[in-house]
């Protein structure tokens, strides 16, 4: 592999430097005069990040490659400025065998363009009776450590009880899609209030997720063990969380770009590329999940990547499944929103999009500080780029992106995984 040097970026709003990477290691920061027989990458007036890290990602293989596969959704995240990607365990089979989890495994690395991390499921089948294989897919090659049946809820507390207990003996986390089914059906598809009674549409209230929220950190302190919350949509869950951090219980959180940005207001029009689990929700919550991403109340941003073929999504609002693309697009509306708004600085999204989740998932190579002896995985942004963002132009197989048309300010230019750029202005490299 040639040595690659990146010359001018401004490494996480600190100021510019250059960066020398040598097989896929950063051996020199600073003001670097020739490096013989490297590669230059033309940084300036682009900001260097940590590559980076989602969370919370869907990539559909095996068994629904005609929405993605492991490789298209490789390559949306490569273009997304991602250097690692958490694949969801809801596919069909299921993530809930060792052998299951290493295919994952083997099918990210043969794309070259990210790491594919499987994430494994808590419960047999996501039927949230009978525990997964939770020490065998740690024990195996995939060292899976993040475990969830996202789609579906742990409901059960005695079944969440004991895969918390389970996971505490090797550092392992469970991220909890938080929704009673009791208070928020497999129907409820709208924020419950005067829009939802307006349009018809089965009501999925806050406190379905606020009340699973509470349970879990409570869980979480009696077992001393942690707990990750996804897709938090509501302000109730952020003083859940917020109250649970004070106390000094282990639990973690993640946000949506979109739930960041978009409104429950948009299911006016019945379109059903805004339905979505959680819903979209009022204008109050977006603010206030903001704000708590700003306070680091929510550590992380998670893109929720849901592709899905067409014949899935183009139904009524209350027929078409649930989930948005994300990959490609969270850099640019993290920038837009939070960095524009001054409620994040670079060193900020960092820390959101790479540090944290990549703390969160135990990924020692990812996350780093763009400091000698880390792994080259570096993300170029233009800050000062405008991207209208173009569905059909996106390197997913599915096109229910609920960006399209929009402008944002900011955008990746170029991913570096493992000291090689990989993508390069919204193509691979």
């Amino acid at each position: 592999m040639p040595s690659l040097l990146i010359t001018g970026a401004d490494l996480l709003g600190r100021g510019a430097a250059d960066v020398l990477v040598e097989d896929g290691v950063i051996t020199e920061v600073g003001s670097i005069r020739s490096a013989r027989g490297a590669d230059v990458l033309d940084a300036d007036g682009l900001v260097a990040l940590p590559g980076l890290v989602d969370l919370h990602t869907h990539l559909r293989e095996p068994g629904r490659e005609d929405a993605e596969t492991i490789a298209s959704g490789a390559a949306a995240a490569a273009v997304g400025g991602f250097t690692a990607v958490l694949a969801m365990a809801n596919t069909d089979p299921v993530t809930d065998t060792a052998e299951a989890a290493e295919r994952i495994l083997d099918l990210g690395r043969t794309t070259g363009l990210v790491d594919v991390i499987p994430v494994g499921a808590v419960t047999k089948s996501l039927a949230g009776e009978e525990l997964a294989e939770l020490g065998l897919m740690h024990r195996s090659r995939a060292r899976t450590t993040v475990f969830s049946d996202d789609g579906r809820c742990v409901h059960d507390a005695r079944v969440m009880r004991r895969a918390l207990e389970y996971v505490r003996a090797f550092g392992g986390v469970v991220s909890q899609h938080a929704q009673d089914p009791h208070l928020a059906g497999p129907q409820a598809c709208a924020h419950e209030g005067e829009l939802s009674g307006r349009l018809g549409l089965p009501g999925w209230p806050g406190v379905a997720e606020e009340s699973v929220v509470a349970r879990d950190v409570m869980l979480a302190r009696h077992t001393g063990s942690r707990v990750h919350v996804a897709h938090v949509s509501t302000a109730g869950t952020v003083e859940v969380v917020r109250w649970a951090k004070a106390q000094g219980i282990a639990v973690t959180a993640e946000v949506t770009p979109h739930h960041l940005v978009l409104t429950t207001d948009l299911l006016a029009g019945y379109d059903p590329t805004f339905k979505v689990n959680p819903p979209l929700r009022p204008q109050e919550d977006v603010d206030a999940l903001r704000a708590a991403l700003a306070d680091g109340t929510i550590d992380a941003v998670a893109t929720d990547h849901a592709p899905h073929a067409r014949q899935d999504k183009e139904h009524a609002f209350v027929d078409a499944a649930f989930g948005m693309l994300g990959l490609e697009t969270a850099l640019a509306v993290v920038s837009d929103v939070m960095v524009g708004s001054g409620l994040l600085d670079w060193a900020g999204v960092a820390r959101v999009m790479s540090q944290a989740p990549a703390r969160i998932a135990g990924l020692g190579t990812h996350g780093g500080a763009l400091e000698v002896g880390d792994a080259a995985h570096i993300t170029l942004v233009d800050p000062t780029a405008e991207l209208t963002v173009d569905r059909g132009a996106s390197l997913s197989l599915s096109r229910n992106n609920p960006w399209h048309g929009r402008m944002l300010r900011g955008a990746v230019h170029a991913t570096v995984f493992g000291g090689r750029v990989t993508a390069q202005k919204g193509a691979l490299a």
